[in-house]
């Protein structure tokens, strides 16, 4: 087994680290955040990701896995070193690597030993040339030896453990073929298909591969929206599609839109290098376009819905993570939706199952609901933003008893239209036919 370090301990970096001491190499987790660290050593995880701290807790206990803040105990006998450090968005949308650059000079300044190199986090393409440039300025010593190999992650918050140890493929990058299958040996247990390519491609296909998704996603909510007005249904337009084995069904469930840390981050990002190399990102446009605005029309919906102000309304959310199974709100779309209705004067009151400690910090203004009925409680509109287990067969008598008055927006088609219906509710889906009148088709 081998000896690796894993720079940053986020989901990608933690994840990564874990489960590679998981199928039995040592590995340190290395970190400059003292507290995160102080905390992983006690257990104390800074993420919440289902199976995550089993894994954690047995890989100590075998003592193949280490926290520390020092790199010169990180990377004393490294055989690798992965960089899996934040690239969040600048202004215009370009990936920030200063943390990347860090971690490259560090590597250059502590290690004396032949070490690869493997960017694991999402940089633009042509960062691993970048690298690689930035080690050997740093250490120009003739007895340094070093490759750089791009491997990015294709980790799903959530999922990410199964992703990990079950991937559809991994994706090895570099002008020293000899270092990416040392790299590729690392995964040989999870027996599944490795690509070798060069850095810049392995680099493009994490980007190409997020902004695809994105685009599915944006798709099939402008067609949502095509079908609200003529009185189509569009989950059975997904279902009729995704039938196509040229199409496939993944990707195509209509809602309030993509976010989190990598959709939002990697589109912008792939948009901006687009404009920098004299090309323009029409489609990459609209995909962003499309997502900003279905997170507008649920306000719009609520406004019409009140006769066009918003203003003293109580509206309850039902989930704040930008996805189940994650505490994760980073560009969540339950946040841009609170900000637009507050903007508009109504009062917020929420509830998710994971994510209430960081909804504390980033949205002070709004009441926090200790379970979905409080939620609902004296609510004149209820959203569901996060489609949670929990959400999904709720006690909508008991709602309906509670709210003031009983309308619903499922943003993410999960509640049985006719039941609610029947039990007096006004609802409004994503993409059911909602504005449709028969006297409007054809004409």
């Amino acid at each position: 087994m081998r000896n690796i370090c894993v720079i940053g301990t986020g989901y990608v970096g933690l994840v990564t680290g874990v489960c590679f001491a998981d199928l039995g190499n040592t590995v340190f987790c290395l970190d400059i955040n003292e507290t995160r660290i102080n905390e992983l050593n006690q257990g104390i995880l800074p993420i919440y990701e289902p199976g995550l701290e089993e894994i954690v807790e047995r890989n100590i206990k075998a003592n193949r896995l280490f926290f520390t803040t020092s790199y010169a105990q990180a990377l004393k006998d490294a055989e690798f070193a992965f960089i899996a450090v934040g690239t969040p968005s600048g202004v215009d949308g370009e990936a920030d690597l200063q943390y990347v650059r860090c971690a490259a000079e560090e590597i250059a300044h502590v290690v004396s030993q032949p070490i690869i190199v493997v960017n694991k986090s999402t940089v633009p393409v042509g960062t691993g040339d970048w690298v690689s440039d930035i080690i050997n300025k740093s250490n120009s010593s003739a007895n340094f030896h070093f490759s750089v190999v791009s491997n990015p992650e294709f980790l799903r918050e959530g999922s990410a453990i199964t992703d990990f140890m079950n991937p559809d493929r991994v994706v090895l990058g570099s002008l020293d073929k000899a270092a990416a299958e040392k790299v590729a040996t690392l995964y040989k247990p999870l027996r599944t298909q490795i690509l070798i390519t060069d850095l810049r491609t392995a680099e493009m296909i994490k980007y190409a591969s997020n902004a695809f998704l994105a685009t599915r996603i944006s798709f099939i909510n402008e067609i949502a929206n095509i079908c609200d007005e003529l009185g189509a249904d569009v989950r059975v337009v997904a279902d009729g599609m995704g039938s196509d084995k040229r199409i496939g069904r993944s990707f195509l469930d209509a809602g309030l839109g993509w976010g989190g840390s990598c959709f939002p981050k990697d589109v912008k990002a792939l948009a901006h290098m687009a404009v920098l190399h004299n090309t323009h990102p029409q489609l990459l446009q609209a995909v962003m376009d499309i997502n900003r605005n279905q997170r507008r029309r649920v306000v719009y919906r609520l406004r019409n819905m009140f006769g066009g102000s918003l203003f003293d309304k109580t509206i309850g959310v039902l989930g704040l993570s930008f996805k189940p199974n994650t505490d994760d709100m980073r560009e969540a779309p339950a946040v841009e939706i609170i900000h637009l209705l507050m903007n508009e004067g109504a009062k917020i009151q929420a509830y998710d199952p994971q994510a209430m400690e960081n909804a504390s910090k980033a949205l002070p203004e709004i009441k926090l609901c200790k379970d979905p009925y409080e939620t609902a409680k004296n609510a004149d509109a209820l959203i569901l933003a996060t489609e949670w287990n929990e959400f999904k067969q709720l006690n909508f008598e008991k709602v309906f008893q509670l709210m003031q008055s009983p309308i619903l927006v499922d943003g993410r088609n999960q509640w049985d239209r006719n039941q609610l219906t029947e039990i007096g509710f006004t609802y409004f889906g994503i993409g059911q036919g909602n504005h449709a009148n028969g006297s409007d088709i054809g004409s």
